[in-house]
């Protein structure tokens, strides 16, 4: 059979290609493409390389999977309308479809007749009525005529349901796919769809006998964005390679067969000034038109840009709006070839496009684009004199950012390159190298600096204060940034929140841990309040401000940690789970998070008694730090001290012991500097308890006599170490320079009740005694404090049932449930998976956090938990952990 113009028909355009030998199976994308020919038209899209005809040779030569075995025609470019017509009648023919004698042949190369398509419809119909007729139009984008979309359309839609067809194409068709679309005709397989998954990926390294780690996989399938080609090309690469896991690592688009892949299949295939535009913008991660223009020098971006994403040329519309982004695989061999082609072209184009967005308000990416073109002055300027030096510490873009400005030479000239690398250096923890900026910035800021670089400077000192653990420079660069904020106006200064919040997180911190609560806590409230941002509209919560969930999560620990201290539980727990819902919906990096809330969460367990939780978090606390920024101070403190309580509920003096020797001078946890007068103190009073747990109550006052101090923590354990030593009046006399006030924390003061109870109960003044156990219990309830009780010894759990105000019926102290009837029964047992999520809520996990550890919806857990309620009778969750701890349930 000849063609019109009497050339011979290729065999090889009527056969599927091979299936390559390490094929990657998709069975949800072939059940995809079976249930697409139920209808009538499929359209499989995708850039070159993207896997469309591998996926639809597979599909067609599997076999069972369409109504009759799919008839293939791969189509030429260079194909008229009659030789294509002709073509799809040879296809049919070789398929085994008998047409009607009356539909004829093209007769003519430009073109068919309307009655040759009515024919062929109609053919088409009668011959396809039991089974339709599939056909597998393949590289379909490549002859896309007006006539032949036309006459294609006009076939498939008067066939009567006879015909089928499987497009493959790098285009959208010509064909009217709004129609279809409408009634619900076609069935799309996008290039989103055909990226290779990470388990895709594992499969076809693995048909190449290439064992790379989980890891290396993922970063194999980011690199690539899961391009099939890429894939392909690079498992092929890393098995010529003596060392695939550090190709996967180490691989450059620019310098692998990738490369010469784009070059011809897509660069190439564009007209010159096409290519010139795909070089310049190359640049940039992301491209509008009119930045395109400013790059080129040209005014014919928008219509060129529109034109390579329709046609797939790897470049994709972002988000439906007007920029454009390249696959970062062709950019970078864009790159590779734009040097290669202009030498120095590429510095300029930055330039140009550093000051395009500047002037656009797109500070982040300005700032990039010029520390790329080496114009220091101008990147580190914008940053500095829009207020934005905060962005090197916190945001989306603040890892990008730091890499920017990590090639800056350190004598570039000027204050704000100066501060910027200082801001660069102290965000990696690089202190002398801070210092060594900072001075060259100092030496050019004077009086007449403007005030956005003098309060750069101002927060650097703040950051630098709380890095050194110096209060003082601390306080004083604080008021000094807090006196230009108020110089400066107040759009920028609302524009970029996390400033203040940075600043005002800075100063909680180092007032936390130099025991000033009152004052950490007024600070760290101000920085999740310049964290938040206003309800939108009436009844709707507050949200984030954009670029400070850093310093909210920082400010939400150590205000936990503030609150713990003093005493107030329920809040601490509050603030502290608070930190850690924002680090997780935030999803910040293991880097820049802290271990402070689970710390807290360790410290409000120990003080409850549930030594499981609290050892559950205080581990937490210690995976999260090791992989995390340096501990602060105050919570470095309380983690050796909330370590050393629990040992020492556990019966472990010695282990105590170990524990705070690693925070003293010398030991493993030690960093710098003496610590503060309330650390000291508060060290001094956690051995203080470890000796006494080892029955050496001659250390244990003489620890607290070495560093004297007038916190009432400090007299209580004085008071405590007195009476085991037998010094029942002297301990009295410690215990009365306590103030009688509200304003000590609660279990200070219920410790206090329970010793000075002790004390009157060896002096024979039992009714005192029991006055001051039943207020004891009064004090406890709020907060659930438990760990008192334990603490004080046998003599207060023989006598705390005798307290002539016992606490309510369901309130559970060290001894158990109180009152004298006791709890109601149970009304049914709990199921295993209710005793779970109880045992669960025990750890003082959210409802949340209970279904993430089950595996289980919220509303799932919720149920749980009032069934739980219902047969134990309470009403709340904590009465329900009581009363089953009660009963042994738990």
């Amino acid at each position: 059979m000849a063609r019109p113009q009497c050339d011979p028909m290729l065999t090889a355009r009527f056969t599927a290609p091979a299936v390559p030998k390490t094929l990657v199976h998709r069975p949800e994308l072939l059940r995809r493409l079976t249930a697409g020919v139920q209808g009538p038209l499929t359209l499989i899209n995708g850039p070159a390389g993207s896997g469309k005809t591998v996926l639809t040779a597979h599909w067609a030569v599997a076999g069972g999977r369409a109504p009759r075995p799919p008839v293939w025609l791969t189509v030429e470019p260079d194909d008229a309308p009659g030789v294509f017509w002709a073509y799809v009648l040879e296809a049919l023919h070789r398929g085994g479809v008998e047409l009607p004698a009356a539909v004829g042949r093209p007769t003519r190369a430009e073109g068919v007749t309307q009655s040759f398509l009515v024919r062929l419809a109609a053919g088409l119909a009668e011959s396809g009525s039991a089974r339709p007729v599939v056909l597998v139009l393949d590289q379909f984008d490549t002859a896309q005529p007006p006539a032949m979309t036309e006459g294609l359309d006009f076939v498939l839609r008067h066939a009567a349901g006879g015909l089928r067809i499987v497009l493959t194409s790098r285009t959208d068709s010509l064909l009217p796919l709004h129609r279809y679309r409408a009634a619900g005709e076609i069935a799309e397989i996008r290039h989103a769809d055909l990226r290779f998954t990470h388990a895709d990926a594992e499969a076809l390294l693995a048909e190449h006998r290439l064992d790379i780690s989980q890891a290396g996989i993922r970063l194999l399938v980011h690199r690539t964005e899961g391009w099939a080609a890429g894939v392909r090309l690079c498992a092929l690469a890393m098995q010529r390679s003596p060392d695939p896991e550090a190709f996967v690592r180490q691989f450059a688009a620019d310098r692998t067969t990738i490369a010469d892949y784009l070059l011809k299949e897509v660069l190439d295939a564009q007209p010159p000034a096409t290519q010139d535009l795909l070089l310049r913008v190359s640049v940039t991660d992301r491209v509008h038109p009119d930045l395109a223009d400013a790059l080129t020098g040209r005014d014919d971006a928008a219509r060129t840009l529109a034109g390579l994403a329709r046609d797939n040329a790897f470049l994709e519309q972002v988000d439906a709006s007007a920029w454009y982004r390249l696959h970062p695989l062709f950019a970078e061999v864009l790159r590779a070839h734009l040097r290669q082609r202009h030498p120095g072209l590429e510095q300029q184009l930055h330039g140009r496009a550093a000051r395009w967005l500047a002037g656009t308000g797109r500070l982040d990416e300005a700032v990039v684009q010029a520390a790329a073109a080496g114009d220091w002055p101008f990147a580190a300027g914008r940053l500095v004199d829009a207020l934005a030096i905060g962005r090197l510490f916190t945001g989306l873009g603040a890892e990008q950012l730091n890499r920017a400005f990590a090639p800056m030479p350190a004598d570039a000239p000027g204050a704000a390159p100066a501060l910027v690398g200082a801001a660069a250096r102290l965000a990696v923890q690089d202190l002398p190298g801070y210092e060594e900026a900072v001075r060259r910035a100092d030496s050019h800021l004077g009086p007449g600096s403007g005030a956005a670089a003098r309060l750069s400077r101002a927060f650097l000192g703040v950051l630098a204060g709380r890095a050194t653990g110096d209060p003082a420079a601390t306080e004083r660069a604080a008021a000094d940034a807090e006196r230009l904020l108020g110089e400066l106006p107040a759009p920028p200064v609302a524009a970029h929140p996390e400033l203040r919040a940075l600043l005002l997180a800075a100063l909680g911190a180092v007032r936390l841990g130099a025991g000033r609560l009152d004052g950490a806590r007024r600070a760290l409230t101000a920085a999740v309040d310049a964290c938040t941002e206003p309800a939108t509209e009436p009844g709707a919560e507050p949200g984030t401000e954009p670029g400070t969930q850093y310093p909210l999560c920082d400010a939400l620990g150590s205000l936990a940690l503030a609150e713990l201290l003093r005493g107030r539980l329920r809040q601490a727990a509050e603030h502290a789970r608070a930190s850690l819902v924002v680090a997780e919906q935030s999803a910040l990096p293991p880097e820049r998070r802290s271990g402070t809330g689970h710390l807290v969460l360790a410290g409000v367990a120990v003080e409850q008694d549930d030594l499981p939780a609290a050892r559950s978090h205080l581990d937490l606390a210690t995976a999260t730090t090791a992989a995390g920024p340096r501990p602060e101070p105050a919570a470095a403190v309380q983690a050796a001290v909330i370590g050393a309580r629990i040992a020492v509920a556990e019966g472990d003096g010695e282990a105590a012991l170990a524990v705070l020797a690693d925070l003293r001078p010398g030991g493993t946890v030690w960093t710098a500097g003496p610590p503060s007068a309330w650390a000291a103190d508060a060290l001094a009073v956690a051995e203080s308890a470890a000796h006494l747990a080892r029955g050496d109550t001659e250390a244990a006052l003489r620890v607290l006599d070495a560093a004297p101090s007038g916190r009432p923590e400090h007299t209580l354990a004085r008071a405590r170490a007195l009476l085991a030593a037998g010094h029942t009046e002297s301990a009295a006399r410690e215990l009365a320079d306590l103030p009688a006030d509200d304003g000590l924390a609660a279990p200070v003061r219920v410790g206090a009740c329970l010793l000075g109870a002790e004390i009157a109960a060896a002096g024979g003044r039992t009714g005192e005694a029991q006055r001051k156990l039943a207020e004891a219990v009064d004090l406890a309830r709020p907060g659930e404090l438990r760990r008192p009780f334990a603490e004080s010894g046998p003599w207060v759990r023989r006598n705390l049932r005798e307290a002539t105000r016992p606490a309510p019926r369901h309130h559970r102290t060290a001894e158990g449930p109180t009152g004298p009837d006791g709890p109601p029964p149970v009304v049914e047992a709990l199921s295993a998976r209710e005793t779970e999520v109880l045992r669960q809520a025990a750890r003082m996990l959210s409802t949340e956090e209970i279904a993430a550890e089950l595996y289980v919806s919220a509303n799932t857990v919720k149920t749980h938990l009032k069934s739980i309620y219902r047969k134990l009778c309470v009403t709340r969750r904590s009465d329900a952990v009581h009363r089953a701890q009660d009963l042994g349930l738990l």
